[in-house]
């Protein structure tokens, strides 16, 4: 038996409902069952400070909330530290085929923007990639010219990964985001 078996059973939780759910918690076949019926559904994970994690919480789902066509913002607590924890943001909204790109970069503005205003971290494992490197500035401030030093000695023909974490790209700027 399992260690987390173990522990079901030892607390009186019902060992099949655990089991269960551990054989099902990645499974995101229902998301692509959304998409495929036009929302748009993604996840948006971020660290903050305990102190700061409520107000993340709350201003980040409300900004989200806040999006024309928004059906639903919500997160939970995935990853826990002694100094604080990764919250995941997942929302959803069904703006017309259209629109859904800019309703998509709008959620993700409005979401990773607050945030940022209230005292959380621009990602927490996900990285920063092409999506979230238009807030590298707002993150780091002036430290994002000190990376772009480190960046310019080390790799000065900006081969590798270029456009990514927020600096130049010697290729032009990338379609999207």
């Amino acid at each position: 038996m399992s260690e987390v078996h173990c522990a079901a059973e030892a607390s009186g939780l019902d060992v099949a409902l655990v089991g269960r759910w551990l054989e099902h918690r990645n499974d995101v076949s229902a998301l692509e069952a959304l998409i495929a019926r036009g929302f748009v559904v993604d996840t948006m994970e971020v660290a903050a400070p305990w102190s700061a994690l409520p107000d993340v919480y709350a201003r980040a789902t409300a900004a989200i909330r806040e999006v024309e066509h928004t059906i639903v913002a919500s997160a939970h607590q995935s990853h826990s530290y002694t100094d604080g924890a990764c919250l995941y943001f997942t929302f959803a909204g069904k703006p017309p085929e259209a629109e859904r790109e800019s309703y998509y970069r709008a959620s993700w503005d409005a979401g990773q923007r607050a945030v940022l205003a209230h005292g959380g971290a621009l990602s927490h494992h996900h990285g920063i990639g092409l999506n979230r490197a238009r807030f590298v500035r707002d993150a780091l401030g002036g430290g994002l010219d000190v990376l772009q030093s480190v960046k310019d000695a080390l790799d000065p023909h900006g081969t590798l990964n270029p456009g990514k974490l927020g600096l130049r790209n010697p290729y032009g700027d990338p379609a999207w985001p």
